[in-house]
Protein backbone atom coordinates (compact mmCIF):
# COMPACT_ATOMS: atom_id res chain seq x y z
CA UNK A 1 0.00 0.00 0.00
CA UNK A 2 1.20 3.49 -0.81
CA UNK A 3 1.76 6.03 1.94
CA UNK A 4 -1.17 8.39 2.64
CA UNK A 5 -0.69 11.71 0.89
CA UNK A 6 0.37 14.46 3.28
CA UNK A 7 -0.88 18.03 2.86
CA UNK A 8 1.42 20.35 0.93
CA UNK A 9 3.66 22.61 3.01
CA UNK A 10 3.13 26.36 2.65
CA UNK A 11 5.97 28.40 1.23
CA UNK A 12 6.30 30.43 4.43
CA UNK A 13 6.55 27.29 6.56
CA UNK A 14 9.01 25.69 4.17
CA UNK A 15 11.23 28.77 4.14
CA UNK A 16 11.10 29.03 7.93
CA UNK A 17 12.13 25.37 8.25
CA UNK A 18 14.92 25.77 5.74
CA UNK A 19 16.33 28.90 7.37
CA UNK A 20 16.14 27.31 10.82
CA UNK A 21 18.30 24.42 9.58
CA UNK A 22 20.89 26.61 7.87
CA UNK A 23 23.50 28.29 10.05
CA UNK A 24 26.30 30.61 8.87
CA UNK A 25 29.48 28.85 7.87
CA UNK A 26 32.59 29.06 9.97
CA UNK A 27 35.71 30.51 8.43
CA UNK A 28 36.63 33.82 6.83
CA UNK A 29 39.12 35.12 4.30
CA UNK A 30 40.63 38.50 3.54
CA UNK A 31 40.29 39.88 0.03
CA UNK A 32 41.38 43.01 -1.74
CA UNK A 33 38.41 45.38 -1.75
CA UNK A 34 38.42 45.40 -5.55
CA UNK A 35 37.85 41.61 -5.58
CA UNK A 36 35.10 41.37 -2.94
CA UNK A 37 32.01 42.03 -5.06
CA UNK A 38 29.13 39.71 -4.13
CA UNK A 39 30.77 38.45 -0.94
CA UNK A 40 29.38 38.92 2.58
CA UNK A 41 31.26 41.04 5.10
CA UNK A 42 32.27 38.99 8.14
CA UNK A 43 33.14 41.81 10.56
CA UNK A 44 32.04 45.42 10.93
CA UNK A 45 34.04 47.87 8.86
CA UNK A 46 34.89 50.86 11.07
CA UNK A 47 36.17 54.02 9.43
CA UNK A 48 39.48 55.34 10.74
CA UNK A 49 38.89 58.71 9.07
CA UNK A 50 36.29 61.41 8.64
CA UNK A 51 34.77 61.59 5.16
CA UNK A 52 35.38 64.16 3.89
CA UNK A 53 38.54 64.63 5.98
CA UNK A 54 38.15 68.43 5.92
CA UNK A 55 35.58 71.00 4.83
CA UNK A 56 35.74 71.15 1.03
CA UNK A 57 34.13 72.95 -1.84
CA UNK A 58 31.20 71.46 -3.73
CA UNK A 59 31.67 73.92 -6.60
CA UNK A 60 34.20 75.82 -8.63
CA UNK A 61 34.01 79.36 -7.26
CA UNK A 62 35.31 81.61 -4.52
CA UNK A 63 35.68 80.97 -0.81
CA UNK A 64 35.06 83.78 1.63
CA UNK A 65 33.55 84.67 4.97
CA UNK A 66 29.85 85.36 4.47
CA UNK A 67 29.96 88.28 6.95
CA UNK A 68 32.31 90.15 4.55
CA UNK A 69 29.64 90.51 1.88
CA UNK A 70 27.31 93.48 2.20
CA UNK A 71 25.99 94.12 -1.31
CA UNK A 72 26.85 93.70 -4.97
CA UNK A 73 28.95 96.84 -4.96
CA UNK A 74 31.53 95.30 -2.62
CA UNK A 75 34.77 94.08 -4.20
CA UNK A 76 37.07 91.67 -2.35
CA UNK A 77 40.72 91.04 -3.19
CA UNK A 78 41.46 87.48 -4.37
CA UNK A 79 44.57 86.43 -2.47
CA UNK A 80 44.76 82.65 -2.97
CA UNK A 81 44.21 79.98 -5.58
CA UNK A 82 43.23 76.60 -4.08
CA UNK A 83 43.14 73.54 -6.38
CA UNK A 84 41.99 70.16 -5.11
CA UNK A 85 44.71 68.31 -3.22
CA UNK A 86 46.46 71.41 -1.91
CA UNK A 87 46.52 72.73 1.66
CA UNK A 88 45.31 76.35 1.80
CA UNK A 89 46.54 79.19 3.99
CA UNK A 90 44.05 80.69 6.47
CA UNK A 91 41.88 83.33 4.81
CA UNK A 92 41.91 86.71 6.57
CA UNK A 93 38.69 88.71 6.87
CA UNK A 94 37.95 90.88 3.87
CA UNK A 95 39.64 88.53 1.35
CA UNK A 96 38.46 85.86 -1.09
CA UNK A 97 40.16 82.75 -2.48
CA UNK A 98 39.73 81.13 -5.88
CA UNK A 99 38.73 77.51 -5.13
CA UNK A 100 37.90 74.42 -7.17
CA UNK A 101 35.55 71.47 -6.62
CA UNK A 102 36.86 69.13 -3.93
CA UNK A 103 39.48 71.55 -2.65
CA UNK A 104 39.85 72.17 1.09
CA UNK A 105 38.08 75.30 2.32
CA UNK A 106 40.56 77.59 4.08
CA UNK A 107 40.21 78.45 7.75
CA UNK A 108 38.34 81.73 8.05
CA UNK A 109 35.96 80.99 5.15
CA UNK A 110 32.48 79.62 5.69
CA UNK A 111 30.95 79.74 2.22
CA UNK A 112 31.73 79.18 -1.46
CA UNK A 113 30.13 81.37 -4.08
CA UNK A 114 29.60 79.74 -7.48
CA UNK A 115 31.76 81.30 -10.16
CA UNK A 116 28.61 81.95 -12.24
CA UNK A 117 27.52 84.48 -9.60
CA UNK A 118 30.76 86.46 -9.65
CA UNK A 119 32.64 89.01 -11.72
CA UNK A 120 36.42 89.38 -11.56
CA UNK A 121 37.88 92.80 -12.27
CA UNK A 122 41.64 92.55 -12.09
CA UNK A 123 42.32 90.83 -8.77
CA UNK A 124 39.08 92.00 -7.18
CA UNK A 125 35.90 89.97 -6.92
CA UNK A 126 32.37 91.26 -7.23
CA UNK A 127 29.49 88.99 -6.19
CA UNK A 128 26.19 89.37 -8.05
CA UNK A 129 23.98 87.23 -5.77
CA UNK A 130 23.33 87.30 -2.00
CA UNK A 131 25.78 85.18 -0.02
CA UNK A 132 24.45 82.48 2.32
CA UNK A 133 26.58 81.09 5.18
CA UNK A 134 27.62 77.48 4.54
CA UNK A 135 26.60 77.49 0.86
CA UNK A 136 28.42 74.95 -1.33
CA UNK A 137 30.60 73.71 1.54
CA UNK A 138 30.78 69.99 2.29
CA UNK A 139 31.54 69.70 5.98
CA UNK A 140 34.18 67.46 7.48
CA UNK A 141 32.68 64.10 8.43
CA UNK A 142 29.25 64.84 6.96
CA UNK A 143 29.35 61.54 5.05
CA UNK A 144 31.26 59.32 7.51
CA UNK A 145 32.53 60.00 11.02
CA UNK A 146 35.81 58.47 12.18
CA UNK A 147 35.06 55.53 14.48
CA UNK A 148 31.63 54.87 13.00
CA UNK A 149 30.55 51.58 11.42
CA UNK A 150 30.58 52.17 7.69
CA UNK A 151 29.41 48.68 6.71
CA UNK A 152 28.02 46.24 9.29
CA UNK A 153 28.85 42.55 9.32
CA UNK A 154 26.38 40.66 7.15
CA UNK A 155 26.42 43.25 4.37
CA UNK A 156 26.45 41.73 0.90
CA UNK A 157 29.02 43.75 -0.96
CA UNK A 158 27.77 45.39 -4.13
CA UNK A 159 29.43 48.12 -6.18
CA UNK A 160 28.22 50.93 -3.92
CA UNK A 161 29.32 49.12 -0.74
CA UNK A 162 32.78 48.57 -2.21
CA UNK A 163 33.00 52.24 -3.11
CA UNK A 164 32.01 53.17 0.44
CA UNK A 165 34.65 50.82 1.84
CA UNK A 166 37.27 52.47 -0.36
CA UNK A 167 36.05 55.91 0.76
CA UNK A 168 36.89 54.86 4.31
CA UNK A 169 40.36 53.76 3.18
CA UNK A 170 39.78 49.98 3.36
CA UNK A 171 42.20 48.27 0.96
CA UNK A 172 41.08 44.82 2.14
CA UNK A 173 37.91 43.33 3.58
CA UNK A 174 37.24 40.27 5.76
CA UNK A 175 34.46 38.18 4.24
CA UNK A 176 32.84 34.86 5.02
CA UNK A 177 34.10 31.90 3.06
CA UNK A 178 32.34 30.81 -0.08
CA UNK A 179 29.84 27.95 0.29
CA UNK A 180 30.75 24.83 -1.64
CA UNK A 181 27.73 23.65 -3.61
CA UNK A 182 27.71 20.31 -5.44
CA UNK A 183 25.36 20.49 -8.42
CA UNK A 184 23.97 17.63 -10.46
CA UNK A 185 20.96 16.84 -12.63
CA UNK A 186 19.07 13.58 -12.88
CA UNK A 187 17.36 12.30 -15.99
CA UNK A 188 18.21 9.83 -18.74
CA UNK A 189 16.55 12.21 -21.20
CA UNK A 190 19.15 14.96 -20.63
CA UNK A 191 21.99 15.72 -22.99
CA UNK A 192 24.44 18.61 -22.99
CA UNK A 193 24.32 21.45 -25.52
CA UNK A 194 26.67 20.70 -28.40
CA UNK A 195 25.85 17.00 -28.38
CA UNK A 196 23.46 15.39 -30.90
CA UNK A 197 19.84 15.45 -29.71
CA UNK A 198 18.39 11.94 -30.08
CA UNK A 199 14.65 11.23 -30.11
CA UNK A 200 13.09 11.67 -26.67
CA UNK A 201 15.97 13.77 -25.35
CA UNK A 202 16.19 17.41 -24.28
CA UNK A 203 19.10 19.74 -23.62
CA UNK A 204 20.03 20.28 -19.98
CA UNK A 205 19.21 23.97 -19.44
CA UNK A 206 18.88 23.78 -15.64
CA UNK A 207 22.57 23.00 -15.24
CA UNK A 208 23.45 26.33 -16.86
CA UNK A 209 20.78 28.38 -15.10
CA UNK A 210 21.59 27.00 -11.65
CA UNK A 211 25.35 27.20 -12.10
CA UNK A 212 25.07 30.87 -13.05
CA UNK A 213 22.75 31.59 -10.12
CA UNK A 214 25.14 29.90 -7.70
CA UNK A 215 28.13 31.79 -9.04
CA UNK A 216 26.19 35.04 -8.80
CA UNK A 217 25.68 34.32 -5.09
CA UNK A 218 29.40 33.84 -4.53
CA UNK A 219 29.31 30.04 -4.26
CA UNK A 220 32.04 27.64 -5.28
CA UNK A 221 30.31 25.24 -7.67
CA UNK A 222 31.27 21.57 -7.86
CA UNK A 223 29.60 20.37 -11.06
CA UNK A 224 28.90 16.63 -10.93
CA UNK A 225 27.10 16.57 -14.28
CA UNK A 226 24.15 14.32 -15.11
CA UNK A 227 23.35 11.29 -12.94
CA UNK A 228 21.49 8.33 -14.51
CA UNK A 229 17.95 7.55 -13.35
CA UNK A 230 19.05 4.66 -11.15
CA UNK A 231 18.83 4.39 -7.38
CA UNK A 232 22.39 3.14 -6.86
CA UNK A 233 23.84 5.86 -9.11
CA UNK A 234 21.83 8.51 -7.28
CA UNK A 235 23.00 7.28 -3.88
CA UNK A 236 26.61 7.24 -5.04
CA UNK A 237 26.30 10.79 -6.35
CA UNK A 238 24.87 11.96 -3.01
CA UNK A 239 27.74 10.35 -1.10
CA UNK A 240 30.35 11.94 -3.32
CA UNK A 241 28.64 15.32 -3.11
CA UNK A 242 28.42 15.17 0.68
CA UNK A 243 32.15 14.42 0.91
CA UNK A 244 32.98 17.58 -1.03
CA UNK A 245 30.34 20.21 -0.39
CA UNK A 246 28.35 22.15 2.18
CA UNK A 247 25.19 21.99 0.06
CA UNK A 248 23.99 19.48 -2.51
CA UNK A 249 21.70 20.97 -5.15
CA UNK A 250 19.91 18.80 -7.67
CA UNK A 251 17.31 19.31 -10.37
CA UNK A 252 14.84 16.67 -11.46
CA UNK A 253 13.94 13.36 -9.88
CA UNK A 254 11.99 14.79 -6.93
CA UNK A 255 8.50 14.00 -8.17
CA UNK A 256 6.63 10.76 -7.45
CA UNK A 257 7.21 8.77 -10.64
CA UNK A 258 8.80 5.33 -10.77
CA UNK A 259 11.94 6.85 -12.30
CA UNK A 260 12.28 9.54 -9.61
CA UNK A 261 14.92 8.09 -7.28
CA UNK A 262 16.02 11.05 -5.20
CA UNK A 263 13.52 10.58 -2.40
CA UNK A 264 14.52 6.99 -1.53
CA UNK A 265 18.17 7.85 -2.13
CA UNK A 266 18.08 10.78 0.31
CA UNK A 267 16.25 8.71 2.90
CA UNK A 268 18.86 5.97 2.55
CA UNK A 269 21.84 8.34 2.79
CA UNK A 270 20.41 10.76 5.34
CA UNK A 271 16.99 12.17 6.10
CA UNK A 272 14.27 14.12 4.31
CA UNK A 273 12.71 17.07 6.16
CA UNK A 274 10.60 18.76 3.46
CA UNK A 275 8.74 17.32 0.50
CA UNK A 276 6.29 19.09 -1.83
CA UNK A 277 5.53 22.81 -1.42
CA UNK A 278 2.19 24.51 -2.05
CA UNK A 279 3.44 26.79 -4.82
CA UNK A 280 3.02 26.91 -8.58
CA UNK A 281 5.33 26.40 -10.33
CA UNK A 282 7.61 24.44 -8.04
CA UNK A 283 5.57 21.93 -6.07
CA UNK A 284 8.18 19.09 -6.24
CA UNK A 285 10.74 20.66 -3.88
CA UNK A 286 12.72 18.70 -1.31
CA UNK A 287 15.05 19.51 1.57
CA UNK A 288 16.98 17.16 3.77
CA UNK A 289 20.45 16.27 4.97
CA UNK A 290 23.02 13.77 3.76
CA UNK A 291 25.43 12.10 6.16
CA UNK A 292 29.04 13.01 5.55
CA UNK A 293 31.79 10.43 5.81
CA UNK A 294 34.19 10.37 8.70
CA UNK A 295 36.97 12.94 8.61
CA UNK A 296 39.61 10.65 7.02
CA UNK A 297 37.29 9.83 4.09
CA UNK A 298 36.92 13.40 2.78
CA UNK A 299 37.94 14.28 -0.76
CA UNK A 300 40.06 17.38 -0.14
CA UNK A 301 39.51 19.48 2.95
CA UNK A 302 36.36 18.75 4.99
CA UNK A 303 33.47 21.11 4.21
CA UNK A 304 32.93 23.66 6.99
CA UNK A 305 35.99 22.33 8.80
CA UNK A 306 34.51 19.14 10.19
CA UNK A 307 32.14 16.23 9.93
CA UNK A 308 28.36 16.27 10.12
CA UNK A 309 25.57 16.54 7.57
CA UNK A 310 25.53 18.25 4.19
CA UNK A 311 22.39 20.13 3.27
CA UNK A 312 20.41 18.56 0.43
CA UNK A 313 18.07 20.64 -1.73
CA UNK A 314 16.18 19.04 -4.58
CA UNK A 315 14.56 21.24 -7.23
CA UNK A 316 11.97 20.28 -9.84
CA UNK A 317 13.12 19.38 -13.33
CA UNK A 318 10.91 21.80 -15.26
CA UNK A 319 13.05 24.88 -15.99
CA UNK A 320 10.71 27.57 -14.64
CA UNK A 321 9.88 25.48 -11.58
CA UNK A 322 13.60 25.02 -10.95
CA UNK A 323 14.24 28.75 -11.34
CA UNK A 324 11.35 29.87 -9.13
CA UNK A 325 12.10 27.46 -6.28
CA UNK A 326 15.75 28.47 -6.37
CA UNK A 327 14.88 32.16 -6.15
CA UNK A 328 12.30 31.94 -3.36
CA UNK A 329 13.83 29.13 -1.26
CA UNK A 330 17.44 28.31 -2.14
CA UNK A 331 18.68 31.88 -2.54
CA UNK A 332 17.66 32.90 1.02
CA UNK A 333 19.28 29.76 2.43
CA UNK A 334 22.57 30.36 0.62
CA UNK A 335 22.65 33.98 1.74
CA UNK A 336 22.08 32.96 5.36
CA UNK A 337 24.80 30.34 4.99
CA UNK A 338 27.17 33.22 4.20
CA UNK A 339 25.97 35.28 7.16
CA UNK A 340 23.99 37.86 5.19
CA UNK A 341 21.56 39.87 7.29
CA UNK A 342 19.01 40.42 4.50
CA UNK A 343 18.10 37.19 2.75
CA UNK A 344 14.59 37.72 1.35
CA UNK A 345 13.72 40.05 -1.54
CA UNK A 346 11.61 43.18 -1.32
CA UNK A 347 8.24 43.22 -3.03
CA UNK A 348 6.37 46.23 -4.39
CA UNK A 349 2.67 46.97 -4.81
CA UNK A 350 1.87 47.57 -8.47
CA UNK A 351 -1.26 47.46 -10.60
CA UNK A 352 -2.17 44.45 -12.71
CA UNK A 353 -3.00 45.24 -16.31
CA UNK A 354 -4.58 41.85 -17.00
CA UNK A 355 -7.22 39.38 -15.82
CA UNK A 356 -6.41 36.15 -13.95
CA UNK A 357 -9.88 34.70 -13.34
CA UNK A 358 -8.95 31.09 -12.50
CA UNK A 359 -6.27 31.09 -9.80
CA UNK A 360 -4.67 27.93 -8.53
CA UNK A 361 -5.28 26.61 -5.02
CA UNK A 362 -1.53 26.96 -4.48
CA UNK A 363 0.41 30.21 -4.14
CA UNK A 364 1.42 31.28 -7.64
CA UNK A 365 4.45 33.03 -9.06
CA UNK A 366 3.44 34.50 -12.39
CA UNK A 367 5.92 35.86 -14.91
CA UNK A 368 5.11 39.50 -15.57
CA UNK A 369 6.63 42.55 -17.20
CA UNK A 370 6.32 46.26 -16.48
CA UNK A 371 4.21 47.99 -19.12
CA UNK A 372 4.49 51.56 -20.41
CA UNK A 373 1.93 52.82 -17.87
CA UNK A 374 3.81 51.45 -14.86
CA UNK A 375 1.50 48.45 -14.46
CA UNK A 376 2.14 44.76 -15.06
CA UNK A 377 1.58 42.70 -18.18
CA UNK A 378 1.30 38.90 -18.07
CA UNK A 379 3.17 36.44 -20.27
CA UNK A 380 0.56 34.49 -22.18
CA UNK A 381 1.95 31.00 -21.45
CA UNK A 382 2.58 30.38 -17.74
CA UNK A 383 3.63 26.75 -18.18
CA UNK A 384 6.48 25.59 -15.96
CA UNK A 385 8.30 24.32 -19.03
CA UNK A 386 8.34 27.65 -20.89
CA UNK A 387 11.65 29.29 -19.97
CA UNK A 388 11.01 32.10 -22.46
CA UNK A 389 8.42 33.41 -19.98
CA UNK A 390 11.20 34.13 -17.45
CA UNK A 391 13.49 35.66 -20.06
CA UNK A 392 10.65 37.95 -21.23
CA UNK A 393 9.64 38.97 -17.71
CA UNK A 394 10.89 41.72 -15.40
CA UNK A 395 10.00 39.72 -12.31
CA UNK A 396 7.45 37.56 -10.51
CA UNK A 397 3.94 38.37 -9.36
CA UNK A 398 3.46 36.75 -5.95
CA UNK A 399 -0.21 35.77 -5.96
CA UNK A 400 -1.87 34.25 -2.85
CA UNK A 401 -3.56 30.87 -3.20
CA UNK A 402 -7.03 31.10 -4.72
CA UNK A 403 -6.74 34.85 -5.43
CA UNK A 404 -8.36 35.93 -8.70
CA UNK A 405 -6.91 39.07 -10.30
CA UNK A 406 -8.86 41.78 -12.07
CA UNK A 407 -7.29 44.49 -14.19
CA UNK A 408 -6.55 47.40 -11.89
CA UNK A 409 -5.98 45.27 -8.77
CA UNK A 410 -2.96 46.01 -6.61
CA UNK A 411 -0.62 43.01 -6.59
CA UNK A 412 2.79 42.14 -5.11
CA UNK A 413 5.61 42.34 -7.62
CA UNK A 414 9.14 41.01 -6.95
CA UNK A 415 11.54 42.33 -9.61
CA UNK A 416 14.30 40.13 -10.96
CA UNK A 417 16.61 43.00 -10.00
CA UNK A 418 16.02 41.84 -6.40
CA UNK A 419 16.09 38.10 -7.09
CA UNK A 420 19.02 37.83 -9.46
CA UNK A 421 21.38 40.25 -7.71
Amino acid sequence: MSEPRKPLISLDDALATLLAQVQPLAGTETLDTADARGRVLAVDLVSPVDVPPADNSAMDGYALHSADWADASLALPVTQRIPAGSVPMPLPAGEAARIFTGAQVPAGADTVVMQEYTELVGDRLRITQPVMPGANVRLRGEDVRAGSVVLPAGTRLDAVALGLAATAGAAQLTVTRRPRVALFSTGDELVMPGEPLPPGAIYNSNRFTLRALLQGLGCEVIDLGIVPDKLDATRAALREAASRADVILTSGGVSVGEEDHLRPAVQAEGQLDLWSIAIKPGKPFAYGRIRRPSAHEYVGSPPDGGVGDAHFIGLPGNPVSSLVTFLVLVRPALLKLQGATRVTPRGYRLVAGFEWPKPDKRREFLRVRLDDEGGLALFTNQSSGVLTSAFWADGLLDNPAGQAIQAGDAVRFIPFAELLA
